[in-house]
């Protein structure tokens, strides 16, 4: 079992920057990829970034087209913790964004229903 808690949201004006933290506590947090989803309201719950486990000193990272250049991912197995750098935030990145964990070797990355563990998910506004 794996329990994640997001910290880091709040409001803020288009153009502004965010950083998202999620702390993970239980099983060894290095053998999971980790993810980030948004959900706003009426809408899906969206893929917006992932980070795979540390292969060979370096993790891989992916992106959803729509924050690509905007937000980055990083991890620090020491911290079991994963950040999400939102920079140059507009009105439609509002939603509320969840921390996600998965263990498998291979996920689709974009999929929700690859990751095992969810965070309760922390609000974040865009106002413009």
């Amino acid at each position: 079992q794996v329990q994640l808690i997001e910290s880091g949201g709040g409001s803020v004006q288009a153009g502004g920057s965010l950083t998202l933290s999620c702390a993970a506590s239980g099983r060894t947090f290095s053998n999971y990829a980790m993810g980030w989803f948004r959900q706003a309201p009426g809408k899906e719950r969206e893929f917006v970034a992932a980070i795979s486990q540390i292969s060979r000193y370096s993790a891989r990272t992916y992106y959803a087209d729509s924050v690509k250049g905007r937000f980055t991912i990083s991890r620090d197995n020491a911290k079991n913790t994963v950040w999400l750098q939102m920079n140059s935030l507009k009105p439609e990145d509002t939603a509320v964004y969840f921390c996600a964990a998965t263990y498998d070797d291979a996920p689709r990355y974009y999929r929700t229903d690859d990751y095992h563990y969810w965070g309760q998910g922390t609000q974040v506004t865009v106002s413009s």
